[in-house]
């Protein structure tokens, strides 16, 4: 390869890997924009959609589409039962007392991931064909292009929810005023849940996606998912397009990083740049 066929290589991976991340970080600020916390049960819903994945194939013989739809589904519901009777009964209103309510969720969820499905690492077969695609000397394999193609209507429907849907204008409501969203008539309770059960579709959704090029275990999720919440902080935590930068941003600095440093440090690097960012800049690049 010549110097432009290994960028471009390191670009393609970058923005693979960075559409995951930015998946995952829109899921930490939709939770965060409706309750004001950070929910760190996310990294277990990435989980999800790999294992509801790999049940949805192998135990119930449905086709990949069908075990798609399936496994975001799944989680979808996951996610509302761990607001409704995990979250919601918390009698206080203090961010930081639900933030390590979520923790501890976080824990148990893991817990029964293990019982059910096992510590053993499955495999799960891409999306459609493993034939590479070639472009301009660089190598692209067809999963990488589901994975940037589904992010891409996925962003799309949440722009369209936000903007055109009333669910999405009551989630936007609650967000800006909670009060004022309540005395309107809106059912807050319901809005709160709808908003994890977004997050659990956008981590699931994650979790389908990467789930066949990497291999499935019970805490696959754990350095994903933190790598999510460091490219939402990125970004500007609470801020879409600030998660989606961020996410695909710190992707393409990982790619860049295990290409032209060492692979050694990829997995260091986003938590080098959440601390840089957290010390130049607290509030993210877009905002």
């Amino acid at each position: 390869m010549n110097i432009f066929q290994d960028l471009l290589q390191f670009i393609f991976s970058g923005l693979t890997s960075g559409a995951i991340y930015s998946l995952i970080a829109l899921g930490f600020c939709v939770v965060h924009n409706t309750m004001g916390i950070v929910n760190f049960v996310q990294v277990d819903f990435v989980t999800l959609g790999g294992m509801f994945l790999f049940t949805g194939l192998f135990t119930l013989g449905l086709p990949m589409p069908a075990a798609v739809l399936f496994a975001t589904a799944s989680v979808t519901g996951v996610a509302m039962l761990v607001e409704r009777i995990g979250i919601r009964p918390s009698r206080s209103d203090h961010h930081l007392v639900l933030i390590f309510l979520t923790i501890g969720i976080s824990i148990i969820l893991r817990g029964i991931i293990k019982l059910v499905w096992g510590k053993n690492r499955m495999a799960v077969p891409p999306l459609s064909g493993e034939t590479p695609l070639h472009f301009f000397g660089a190598t692209i394999m067809p999963q990488a292009l589901w994975i940037l193609a589904l992010t891409t209507v996925a962003i799309g429907l949440l722009v369209l929810l936000f903007r055109r849907t009333r669910i999405g204008l009551a989630m936007r409501g609650v967000a800006s005023n909670e009060r004022a969203a309540a005395a309107v008539g809106l059912h807050i309770g319901q809005v709160k849940m709808f908003s994890f059960g977004l997050a659990g579709a956008l981590g699931g959704l994650a979790g389908v996606l990467v789930t066949p090029i990497t291999t499935l275990n019970y805490d696959v999720g754990v350095l994903l998912g933190l790598k999510g919440f460091a490219g939402a902080i990125l970004g500007g935590f609470g801020s879409f397009p600030g998660a989606i930068v961020g996410g695909l941003g710190l992707g393409l600095l990982e790619s860049l990083t295990a290409g032209y440093l060492s692979s050694a440090y990829k997995d260091v690097v986003a938590f080098i740049v959440l601390l840089l960012v957290l010390f130049i800049r607290p509030r993210g690049l877009l905002k």
